[in-house]
This record gives C-alpha cells, sequence and structure tokens, in this order.
C-alpha cells in the first residue's frame, strides 16, 4: 500500500496544482494576454502592439463579476487619456508645461468619468500619446489595442469560468476559528489560578491581535463572494455569499466578546494579585466552560463552510450538541459564582460581566439565532434587489402568479 501512495503521489499533487485556484489564474492570464497579442498584431498597425496583452492581463481579474467591472471602466479611462492627449496636440506640442497641465487635466477627467482605480491610467495613457510624433495614428491604435486587450480578457471569463475562491475563504474562516479556540483555551487555564497582570494582559494582547486577522478573513471571503456571482458554475451563489459572511459576522462578534472577556479578567488580576481570580469550584468550571466553547467555535466554522448536506447536518448536530452542554456548564457556573458573591462579594460585577460575555457567545452561535439571521439576510438581499429592478421584480411576481394560477385552469 506504501508503494501504491509513492507512485500515485506525483499524480495527486499534479491534480491538485491543476485545480488550486492560483495556477488555473495565471494559466488564464498568460493565455489571454498571448491570444489578445497575436489577435493585434493582425489589426494594429504598431510593429508591437504591447498595450493589447497589457489591458487583457489587468483585465482578467480574480473573479467574472470584477472583470465585467474593471474591463469597462479600464477601457473607460484609456479612452479618456487618448481623447484628452489629442486635444492637447491640437493646441500645444509636448514641453514641461504643457505635460503638467495634461496630467492634471487628465487625472481630472479620470474623477468626471468615475473610473476609479484607473484615474491614473488616464494620465498614463494621455502621457504615451502625446509623446509620440503621428499622434492621429498613434492614438487610434492605442484605443484599438485597449478594446482587443479588453474584449480576449470579457471572453476569456466567460468562455472559462473563472475559479472559486470558496475553499479559501472557508479555510481562513477555519483557521480563525482555530486560533480563537487557542486562545480560549489560554484563558481558561488562568480562572483557577493566582494570575499575574502581566500574564492576563498578554492574554488580552492576543486578543486584540485577532482583529487582524479578521481583516485578513474578510478579504478572502470578498474575494470568495466575488467569485460567486455571475459564475455559471456556481449555483446558489447568493447563499453561499449570505451563510459564509453571516458566519464571519458571528465569528467576529465571537472575537469581541473574547477581547471583552480578557479585559474583564485584566481587570480582576489587577484586583487579586495575590489570590486566584475565582474560587477553585468556580474556576474549574469556567475553564471547562471556556473549553466547551471553543470545542463550539471550531464546529460552528465547520458547519459554517460546510457545502454538503449530509456533512451540514452532522456538522450542526455536533454543534447543538456542544452548546447543550456548555449551557449546562454556564448554569453550573452561574450558580457557583452566585454563591461565591454572596460569600464575598468583592469584585461582584466583574464575577458578572464573565457570565454575560459567556452568553452573548453562546446565543451568538445558537443555530436557531443563526437560522433567523440568514433568512433576514435573505429576505434583506430580495428586498434590495426588488428595489434597484423593480421591473424585473414586477415581471418575476407575475410569472410566480401565472404558475400557481395554472393548476387551478387546468382543473
Amino acid at each position: 500500500m506504501r508503494e501504491v501512495r509513492e507512485w500515485t503521489a506525483p499524480a495527486v499533487q499534479f491534480v491538485k496544482r491543476r485545480r488550486d485556484p492560483v495556477a488555473v489564474q495565471t494559466v488564464r492570464s498568460a493565455a489571454a494576454a498571448t491570444v489578445a497579442y497575436v489577435i493585434a498584431l493582425r489589426l494594429s498597425p504598431e510593429a508591437a502592439p504591447l498595450t493589447a496583452p497589457l489591458t487583457a492581463l489587468l483585465v482578467v481579474q480574480v473573479t467574472l463579476y470584477s472583470t465585467l467591472t474593471t474591463g469597462v471602466r479600464r477601457v473607460n479611462s484609456v479612452v479618456a487619456g487618448v481623447v484628452v492627449a489629442i486635444a492637447f496636440s491640437l493646441l500645444v506640442g509636448l514641453t514641461w508645461w504643457s505635460l503638467g497641465l495634461l496630467i492634471l487635466a487628465s487625472l481630472v477627467v479620470g474623477h468626471v468619468v468615475r473610473v476609479h482605480e484607473f484615474v491614473p491610467e488616464v494620465a498614463i495613457s494621455a502621457m504615451l500619446v502625446l509623446g509620440v510624433t503621428t499622434v492621429g495614428d498613434t492614438a487610434w491604435a492605442r484605443i484599438l489595442e485597449t478594446l482587443i486587450g479588453a474584449v480576449v480578457g470579457l471572453g476569456f471569463n466567460l468562455l472559462l469560468a473563472p475559479p472559486v475562491w470558496v475553499e479559501e475563504a472557508g479555510e481562513s474562516i477555519e483557521g480563525m476559528a482555530r486560533r480563537v479556540r487557542q486562545l480560549m483555551l489560554r484563558i481558561g487555564e488562568q480562572a483557577a489560578v493566582r494570575t499575574p497582570v502581566h500574564h492576563a494582559a498578554a492574554r488580552l494582547h492576543e486578543a486584540r491581535r485577532l482583529d487582524h486577522d479578521i481583516v485578513e478573513v474578510d478579504a478572502a471571503l470578498r474575494q470568495a463572494e466575488d467569485s460567486l456571482r455571475l459564475n455559471p458554475r456556481v449555483r446558489e451563489g447568493l447563499l453561499h455569499r449570505v451563510v459564509l459572511r453571516t458566519g464571519l459576522d458571528t465569528l467576529e462578534i465571537c472575537t469581541v466578546v473574547l477581547r471583552v472577556l480578557a479585559r474583564t479578567l485584566t481587570d480582576l488580576a489587577k484586583e487579586r494579585e495575590s489570590e486566584p481570580l475565582f474560587e477553585p469550584e468556580a474556576g474549574a468550571a469556567l475553564e471547562q466552560l471556556l473549553s466547551e466553547i471553543a470545542d463550539a467555535v471550531v464546529s460552528f466554522a465547520v458547519l459554517v463552510t460546510t457545502s454538503v448536506s449530509t456533512s451540514a447536518e452532522s456538522a450542526e448536530e455536533r454543534l447543538a450538541a456542544e452548546l447543550r452542554q456548555a449551557a449546562t456548564t454556564r448554569d453550573k457556573l452561574a450558580q457557583l459564582l452566585l454563591e461565591g458573591v454572596q460569600r464575598d462579594a468583592r469584585q461582584w460585577q466583574l464575577h458578572g460581566a464573565v457570565l454575560t460575555e459567556v452568553n452573548r457567545i453562546l446565543d451568538e452561535m445558537d443555530t436557531e439565532h443563526r437560522s433567523r439571521r440568514l433568512l433576514e439576510e435573505l429576505d434583506a438581499h430580495t428586498r434590495e434587489q426588488r428595489e434597484r429592478l423593480p421591473r424585473i421584480g414586477r415581471l418575476w411576481e407575475r410569472l410566480r402568479r401565472k404558475r400557481r394560477e395554472a393548476p387551478h385552469r387546468s382543473r
């Protein structure tokens, strides 16, 4: 068996590389640029029409949605720059002051035509065209090459659907959940012992650093959301986007609450420098509770990133069982804290804050709460689409009404 695995390992790695979105995107970009250059050689009067492959390379973005929006803006920016250069060439030549005016006018025009991130492209196109001798021929050649590159880039993403980045976003979410789990376990270990202030503060700094991780995961999720839009290989793209987005929102709320919990325990460590943060039994219960919640956070991330229905059902059952166990431990901790406050009322508000923060995390991961959130997000998106495209919404409602009336007419 080991010999078979060693023999098939190169083939497995080759298949993985072929399916890797980065490798797929690299090949698609190189192919689009090459095709655009070959076409431009036949149609453009320029000897080396490099504008076409450059435009194709920039237009073939990571996702089909960004390709469509980027391609239109890039063509607009180039055409606007060429028009500005033609106007300047008819009035003045190329001098240091005309170059400055050209750049200033091009940047202003770029903002006027709303090309967004391609405003510098307007000035670049204008300078390249103005800097040559035969302005008219070069201007039209540059416009032609830009159109060729944009059309080839759009065609590649329409005929060869770009990769879907959902798996990478799911891995980022699961990785984030595991980092949250590790921090929860470390915080729980300090609950039943005497914790120096600098140790508690170190956990607080770790919780604050999770904000940077959330930003990176959010960037990966945005890329995945764009890859699902207008992608012919994806079914129920809206549902996938909403599931991932709401899952990350929940995980972000949990990290915020965890940071507040770390802040509370740091304040408690300042007040009780010479004694444990909690009584032994209550501290052990809090450690157990945080361990159970940490496991539930990972299960929640697995549920959010699981696309197969059978796997999702098992992940949801596992999460529900872990949340029930955590709720039981939470009730035990609440009783122990109440008894402890009755014996010693010092820092009772901090003990109550710990219980409140734990409850908030459990409520955010509750399956019923998540179901309501998903329905609310789907309804909000539907209303937004109807308000944005009222005619299509009315047509869709009319078709649905006719479908409901058809069985009654047949009877």
